[in-house]
């Protein structure tokens, strides 16, 4: 009988990893639940709806934007938690496995808190979970992942940028993000191959080598798409 159990806990984990399913532990602690923000929180966001947004967006990011369908292709992170604290600057930071959520933010907010709630969790859990290089990869770059996930999850915020905005490839976040949907464009699936590359390392040639094309002159054709383009002399702005 204890091998008949044995069994089926292996063929449980086996089958858990195959379906993507999280194996990660979930945690949200409110250590400002007596603060205005914190109190919002509770009220309308809630750790048990956390906790189960921690996981869609955690399957997400694995399944859909990183394509890590096999489980040696992901970063370890046995436990992700998430902390509600006081403090003012960034609306949310990510460190290692974990994330912090300003109370003073959310108590500022004005709209659908549990949305913006939402939208901020997508870009923050990314950072969970992506590659870096090790540190090497340009800022932007990691930043414009980040909200490649919100854009391509359907919560982008108003006054998400338009496409063939930007001044350079990796300006960042949303700037950032419509270059890479631009690539995905290109190569599907561009995001996660990227990603993968960047486990180690960072090298701007591995644009060319997914796309076929240097990242400058991906950026210009992007730019050409989007943005200003020449007909004689008549120049017409394009806004997407």
């Amino acid at each position: 009988m204890a091998h008949y159990y044995f069994f089926l806990c292996i063929l449980l984990t086996f089958s858990l990893s195959f379906y993507g399913i999280s194996a990660v532990n979930y945690q949200v602690i409110n250590l400002a639940e007596k603060t205005p923000g914190g109190i919002r929180f509770t009220k309308e966001i809630g750790i048990p709806f956390t906790k189960t947004l921690m996981g869609t967006i955690n399957n997400y990011v694995w399944n859909t934007i990183l394509q890590q369908s096999d489980p040696a292709d992901r970063k370890p992170v046995p436990t992700m938690t998430i902390y509600i604290m006081e403090y003012k600057g960034a609306e949310a930071i990510a460190w290692g496995d974990n994330i912090n959520v300003s109370s003073v933010y959310l108590q500022g907010y004005q709209g659908n808190l549990k949305w913006q709630f939402t939208s901020l969790l997508y870009h923050e859990i990314t950072h969970v979970f992506q590659w870096d290089g090790e540190g090497k990869a340009p800022t932007g770059l990691v930043e414009g992942v980040a909200d490649y996930t919100k854009l391509k999850a359907n919560y982008a915020q108003v006054g998400y940028a338009k496409a063939g905005t930007g001044n350079k490839w990796d300006q960042g976040y949303d700037f950032t993000a419509r270059f890479l949907d631009y690539c995905d464009g290109i190569t599907p699936g561009f995001v996660g191959k990227l990603n993968k590359k960047m486990r180690k390392t960072f090298d701007v040639k591995f644009f060319q080598e997914l796309t076929g094309k240097p990242v400058d002159t991906l950026w210009k054709n992007y730019k050409a798409k989007y943005g200003n383009i020449k007909h004689g002399d008549e120049i017409t702005e394009f806004v997407n």
